[in-house]
């Protein structure tokens, strides 16, 4: 149980590093800040988003937060690379973190253009999942979306996650529109055929 527990602490998750397939997920750092502007002001990544980067300076903040967050352990904030290039093509996060209770989020997920439909985002998912399972044991991974969002309830179908209902009025986007959130989740039991799928879909 310390072994594992020791796996939840926050210098532990912050000094995450996974890789497989070409992609490599680490913690964000201020140092990315020249990468991520390469792909991030692209407004289609945002639109279901609940912040907003439009500008260097939104970007410098939503650097920051991440930084922040993970060095706070509220959220651990990955850089998702292309290690065939070593560069930055998105990011994605764990995140509602609950030890007690072996259950973490995935989220906050988001690739440049030139790199979706590329299967990095399949690769990164079971790195992730590989991790939350394999390493910290969790009995329960859970990711959420706007119901709005068609793309990613595709890919989260598409990566064997189980739709399990809308939370309607969930939150304000920054549009002011009130969105509609669908949860979706994997389980303990599920992660073995959930693993394969993955790993047969990378071949």
């Amino acid at each position: 149980m310390s072994d594992r527990t020791d796996l939840w602490s926050v210098k532990a998750l912050a000094n995450v590093v996974l890789e497989g397939q070409g992609v490599r997920l680490r913690a964000i750092t201020l140092e990315d800040r020249d990468d991520f502007l390469r792909i991030a002001l692209d407004p289609e990544i945002w639109t279901y988003f609940v912040s907003v980067v439009r500008s260097e300076s939104e970007l410098d903040t939503f650097i920051a937060q991440a930084v922040n967050d993970t060095r706070a352990g509220t959220r651990i904030v990955f850089a998702v690379v292309d290690t065939s290039t070593g560069a930055i093509v998105g990011s994605m996060a764990f995140g509602n973190l609950v030890e007690k209770d072996r259950r973490i989020e995935i989220g906050w997920s988001w690739l440049g253009a030139t790199y979706r439909g590329t299967g990095i985002n399949r690769v990164a998912k079971r790195l992730l999942l590989e991790h939350a399972f394999e390493q910290l044991q969790c009995e329960r991974v859970e990711f959420k979306t706007d119901v709005l969002n068609i793309r990613a309830r595709r890919g989260l179908t598409g990566i064997g996650a189980f739709e399990e209902g809308v939370l309607r009025s969930f939150n304000y986007m920054p549009c002011g529109r009130r969105r509609d959130a669908v949860y979706y989740s994997i389980l303990r039991n599920e992660w073995s055929g959930v693993r394969d799928g993955l790993l047969r879909g990378a071949t």
